[in-house]
């Protein structure tokens, strides 16, 4: 690369997705539309009621329709471009949207990894100080609290993008991946990328291993809490408040940790695009079957605005 060029040779890069051949990208069309409108319709309709309910504005709920929005926005990032190139003889994006997507999809999904951190706290208060419960968490916190996470999340996407971007790229443009995900982009690279591998394990460490840290700590104190409730009765509805979120969180966590912690040396495309299906697609899908299975005041919020759709009609 020429001395003072800052700009890449590439303009273009190339998703090569999951199949290059038309019949089974037509039958993966069909599966990942489904699964892309149920996780819009599900997250949605969980925001819905969340709004539309009273009893619902409380710090667990408003906690929870953030959580819906930041996955319907992850999926929005990723999903629709995929879809189209599934159907589509050409399967490039440009130079700044794979930036774009980069960032946005970065950005959202580090707010999300601190997000679940707030969740947990929620919990612990919840249940370590249940009379104290709306006092400790009153809605100057909690909106403290969520706009931390996303200062945070695109504060430290933006360092990722900008390392992984501003490297030189003069081929090949070809991207392993249905989506411009850091690693995968990274990998095309012309030059050594040892430094910003090194940036990235530091963010990643402090993305994941601190955030899971400070979940870990939060359910020691809530698991001592509820073993000193003598009802037997009464320590399964405790744990049941909690269940949602470490079900949630075990989604989440589990395969991003194995795709930003592991070494560059065990990178594997076709293992990678696999696993990025969970905590990206079938988390913002499974989400909302988590939490509105498991919780009452949701299904009541669900037959409320049902009972009303119907006196309307």
């Amino acid at each position: 690369m020429p001395p003072g060029q800052n700009q890449s040779w590439v303009s273009e890069f190339i998703l090569l997705g999951f199949s290059s051949d038309p019949m089974t990208n037509r039958t993966l069309f069909s599966v990942f539309l489904l699964l892309y409108l149920s996780s819009v319709l599900g997250n949605g309709l969980i925001i819905t009621l969340i709004c539309l309910d009273m009893h619902l504005h409380t710090p667990m709920y408003f906690f929870l329709c953030i959580l819906s929005l930041l996955d319907m926005g992850c999926v929005t990032t990723t999903m629709p471009q995929m879809l189209v190139h599934l159907l589509s003889r050409s399967q490039t994006i440009s130079f700044a949207g794979c930036w774009l997507q980069m960032y946005m999809f970065g950005a959202l999904a580090l707010t999300e990894c601190f997000f679940l951190v707030v969740m947990a706290f929620d919990r612990y208060i919840a249940i370590c100080y249940p009379l104290r419960y709306t006092v400790i968490l009153s809605w100057g916190l909690c909106t403290q609290l969520s706009a931390g996470t996303w200062v945070c999340g695109f504060f430290f996407s933006l360092i990722h993008t900008f390392l992984t971007m501003r490297l030189p790229y003069c081929g090949p443009n070809m991207v392993n991946h249905y989506f411009c995900e850091g690693p995968s982009v990274r990998n095309l690279a012309c030059m050594d990328t040892h430094v910003t591998e090194v940036v990235d394990s530091v963010i990643s460490v402090f993305m994941v291993v601190a955030p899971l840290s400070l979940i870990l700590a939060s359910y020691i104190r809530i698991a001592q809490a509820i073993l000193k409730i003598k009802s037997m009765q009464a320590r399964c509805k405790a744990f049941s408040t909690c269940a949602s979120h470490l079900t949630v969180i075990t989604f989440f966590y589990a395969p991003a940790t194995y795709i930003y912690m592991k070494p560059n040396s065990s990178y594997s495309p076709e293992r990678d695009k696999q696993i990025s299906l969970f905590y990206n697609i079938f988390s913002a899908l499974l989400n909302p079957v988590v939490y509105s299975l498991r919780n009452k005041d949701i299904k009541g919020a669900f037959l409320k605005v049902m009972g009303k759709a119907r006196v309307t009609w």
